[in-house]
């Protein structure tokens, strides 16, 4: 596997579609995929009942540099914060319940994902 590319997919986007069809599979609605709002994307954006979920997508081919999900740092995490108002604001959301989720994706030696799924994990 290559380290930036698997297919002809980048390879972070590649991580997207394996977290956006895990969360299907537990019954999530994906809304948006890639929102952009100024200088931030959001990964995923998708509904669980009833909140709306903004999902960090994080993929590593190895844990060289530490476990994917801690490459969100303080400040990574505030201009989601930022991009999710933006979002809100733009669709005119208000009073709907939120929460900000990670989809951390590592892989075994086999060479299978392996998914872990971080719920609120921006308290």
């Amino acid at each position: 596997m290559e380290k930036d590319k698997v297919g002809s997919l980048p390879f972070g986007r590649w991580g997207e579609d394996i977290a956006s069809e895990y969360l299907q599979r537990k019954g999530y609605q994906i809304i948006e995929k890639h929102f952009r709002f100024h200088h931030t994307e959001i990964d995923l954006i998708a509904r669980d009942r009833d909140y709306l979920v903004f999902i960090e997508v994080k993929t590593r081919s190895s844990a060289e540099y530490g476990l994917p999900e801690e490459a969100i740092t303080p400040k990574k995490k505030s201009h989601l914060r930022r991009a999710a108002e933006g979002y809100l604001y733009l669709n005119n959301l208000n009073h709907i319940d939120c929460r900000f989720d990670v989809i951390s994706i590592s892989f075994n030696p086999e060479g299978t994902p392996v998914i872990e799924h971080i719920k609120n994990a921006f308290e």
